[in-house]
């Protein structure tokens, strides 16, 4: 029998990390709470960085393939004039590959393709991690039958409002409410845009859109917003509170089932862990490092975390040494990700003071056209290390016992 893992979550990190490990050799077992995978979500950006973990997990060429590369567009302010173009051919000539936009449901299927059906159970939820046996961790689910499985090792990649994170690390204050609150969605058609992507930035508030190549978008809305309230109406309240924004912004909303927007508030990890392990159990994604989407490096960093942890495996010398190389690794990265997202917030969509609001713009207009691509560059511009080239035939069996 292979060395198990058991990746709680089935999210796009923990998908990536049970393609790495298995790419490395390990069995593995994705344990997801829902019943079902529906392929919820809008859409999403992916930097150089992003596609380079894809390439390395062996998924590169299949998601360039259903995406739609981010060559035009940039930032504008609600009058339409622009505070700075994007220029993705640039961006591509320094790091291979624009940023590409894709669906959420699309990247979760070909993640999901990339593994065998018997490597995924759902409707089952991590309930509880018994770590007493040295170099061992047993993991209870709980759902329409009771399971137990024996792993060496746990990846919890199960979100921002992961339990893990709560019983590895019990002083650790958790998510915090960033300020901001998202609502977001696919348009039900087709548009004819003429960016691949924009975000407006007014008084505390932002709105962007992501083209997608069937010609259908994503769009979001950020507000400033206190914690917790909703809409019984979330399409009109957004018709008002962008009403005099320019096009295309009211065609996208008007391209929109009310039933198909998603509302949710933006939530992040404000205190730093002070480590992404713990024993044989590993953090990863927003149980790690929940970060605001101010910068579009969310997904990425948790691709970068599932391609550093299989890579980590594959070279120590042990599963020890190699978390511990995992947490060296990571930690510092993707925590400094974390802190700059947050400042980009502050300093874009949460600028609320007119006085601020005039002097941002004004910085934004006349910075060379060079700033906005040093800092793309910045956090884009990350280089995966190898792995294997094709994944093992194993499928987790021999490592699950039911219960009733």
């Amino acid at each position: 029998m292979g060395k198990t893992a058991v990746v709680v979550g089935a999210g796009i990190g923990g998908l990536a990390a049970a393609i790495g490990l298995r790419r490395v050799g390990w069995e593995v077992t994705v344990v997801e709470r829902a019943p079902v995978l529906d392929d919820a979500g809008a859409g999403i950006s992916l930097a150089a960085n992003g596609i380079r973990a894809l390439d390395a997990l062996g998924v590169g060429t299949a998601v360039r393939a259903a995406a739609r590369g981010q060559y035009t567009g940039g930032t504008r302010t609600p009058d339409g004039s622009w505070l700075a173009r994007m220029d993705g051919a640039a961006l591509e000539r320094a790091l291979g590959t624009p940023i590409v936009g894709i669906p959420r449901a699309t990247l979760h299927r070909l993640l999901r393709e990339a593994l065998p059906a018997e490597a995924l159970t759902v409707g089952a939820e991590v309930t509880g991690l018994d770590r007493t046996e040295p170099g061992r961790v047993r993991v209870r689910a709980t759902g329409s039958t009771d399971i137990e499985l024996d792993a060496e090792l746990v990846v919890a990649a199960d979100g921002v409002n992961t339990r893990t994170r709560g019983a590895l690390f019990p002083d650790h204050p958790g998510p915090a409410y960033s300020g901001s609150t998202v609502l977001r969605a696919l348009t039900d058609r087709p548009l004819d845009l003429s960016s691949d992507f924009e975000i407006t930035w007014g008084h505390g508030a932002e709105f962007g859109h992501i083209a997608f190549v069937d010609g259908r978008a994503e769009w979001h809305a950020v507000l400033n917003s206190p914690a917790g309230v909703r809409h019984a109406d979330p399409l009109g309240e957004l018709r008002g509170r962008f009403a005099g924004w320019h096009r295309p912004i009211p065609e996208l909303l008007d391209a929109t089932r009310p039933e198909a927007v998603l509302h949710h508030d933006i939530h992040e990890l404000t205190t730093p862990l002070p480590s992404f392990v713990a024993g044989r159990v590993a953090l990863l994604g927003d149980a790690a490092h929940a970060m605001t989407p101010n910068l579009g490096q969310g997904a990425c960093q948790a691709l970068e975390d599932a391609v550093v942890l299989a890579s980590a495996l594959a070279q120590g010398p042990d599963v020890d040494t190699a978390l511990s190389a995992y947490d060296a690794e990571r930690r510092p990265r993707s925590q400094a990700v974390t802190v700059a997202a947050r400042k980009a917030g502050r300093m874009g969509q949460q600028l609320s003071a007119p006085g601020a609001v005039a002097l941002r713009n004004t910085a934004m207009r006349l910075a060379p056209s060079g700033v906005t691509l040093r800092m793309i560059l910045r956090h884009a511009d990350w280089t995966p290390p190898s792995l294997p080239e094709s994944p093992p035939a194993q499928a987790p069996s021999s490592n699950r016992c039911e219960t009733t």
